[in-house]
């Protein structure tokens, strides 16, 4: 019997049981996206704006808006709004199930957060039942997100346990997910990619640059996201996203997990 046989039958199962069932998600302690309340918000303060560097946080015009217009769609996590904020409008929080059905879900808007967003679990459900493939393509990203996505296959999280295996092969594939906010030299083989996977098939648009850029979309060299390249099904934002919010969003897709942000707020 090997060393590591042996270590792994003494120390039993390292899985969690979330989120299946109760137990760890792996985020304990860890920052989330900030939590925004407008309320808060001094006449006249643009501080959190100007800090921001990929304008999540802006305002239409000094003369026209007293809160900024907040987008986690283009945050990267940074936590610079809650440094700046003197009002505590912008406070930490260790909010993570980010995915969304439709774009506008990650801007705030009160009036959005209180309607029904698209169905895209009924369709999601019906299609794959308990299995799903993904076929990953990197366009462009800084390794950022892929270093989560190698975590999904360590022991804690065991993503196999789930139903749900990564594949090399487009053809085989379900969910294309794709990081990075599409470059240049990218952008033929995502097609590619995408026109070589089976009917039906889903796009997550993982981490903000593949939601809306990133830092570096919109340049000489990159496109601004998935939108406009490819149909979107689930928007994850986040810079990166980590483990747990990727298996939310991918329950999501086979009918396991529900959306948690509407209208820009994260439901508790």
């Amino acid at each position: 019997m090997s060393l590591w046989t042996w270590f792994g039958l003494k120390e039993g199962s390292a899985s969690t049981d979330w989120p299946l069932k109760g137990g760890e998600d792996g985020q304990q302690g860890v920052l989330g996206m900030p939590c925004y309340d407008p309320s808060k918000c001094r006449p006249n303060c643009d501080e959190c704006a100007q800090a921001c560097v990929t304008h999540a946080i802006s305002f239409r015009s000094q003369e026209e808006a007293v809160t900024p217009e907040v987008d986690w769609g283009r945050c990267i996590v940074c936590q610079r709004c809650t440094e700046v904020c003197p009002a505590a409008a912008f406070t930490p929080s260790t909010d993570w199930a980010l995915g969304v059905s439709e774009r506008l879900d990650l801007k705030w808007d009160t009036a959005f957060g209180e309607r029904i967003s698209r169905d895209v679990v009924e369709h999601g459900c019906r299609a794959f039942g308990r299995s799903l493939h993904i076929r990953h393509v990197d366009a462009g990203s800084c390794n950022g997100c892929e270093s989560e996505l190698q975590a999904l296959n360590n022991p804690f999280y065991n993503l196999h346990r789930l139903g749900i295996f990564f594949t090399p092969s487009p053809r085989f594939a379900d969910v294309l997910l794709v990081t990075g906010p599409v470059t240049k030299a990218m952008h033929g083989p995502l097609l590619e990619t995408w026109e070589a996977m089976p009917a039906p098939r889903w796009v997550i648009a993982t981490g903000t640059c593949a939601v809306s850029g990133g830092v570096t979309g919109g340049n000489y060299a990159s496109g601004t996201g998935l939108d406009g390249v490819v149909p979107v099904d689930i928007y994850l934002p986040g810079c990166p996203p980590n483990p747990a919010a990727l298996i939310h969003a991918l329950l999501m897709i086979v009918g396991r997990a529900e959306q948690r942000m509407r209208g820009g707020r994260i439901e508790r």
